[in-house]
């Protein structure tokens, strides 16, 4: 279970070297902008980040915002749908805890 701290910080905004610089699309700093651009991403860019090989999403979450259940759950993702349902449904989450 995760501590309101930890929410928190999961919540934050990265540093910025640590941005997610979308394929052609925006730079991301945090899990709710990552929410927002995923329904306005093309085709082309998701499936250049998410594929059979690399689930680029997944390890940035997991490296640069430190949510590992975040990075797990949507590493098996492999469509668009499951992976913002999965966003939101943690995002949601994680601003309950943290307050």
């Amino acid at each position: 279970m995760v501590t309101k701290e930890e929410a928190k910080r999961y919540l934050c905004d990265t540093a910025p070297e640590q941005c997610f610089w979308v394929n052609n699309g925006p730079i991301l700093k945090n899990i709710e902008e990552l929410a927002n651009a995923l329904p306005n991403m093309s085709d082309e860019a998701f499936h250049h980040h998410v594929n059979s090989e690399k689930n680029d999403f997944s390890s940035w979450i997991n490296g640069a915002i430190g949510d590992q259940k975040l990075a797990n759950d949507i590493l098996s993702s492999k469509n668009r749908e499951s992976t913002i349902k999965k966003v939101r449904n943690r995002l949601n989450s994680l601003k309950k805890k943290a307050g």
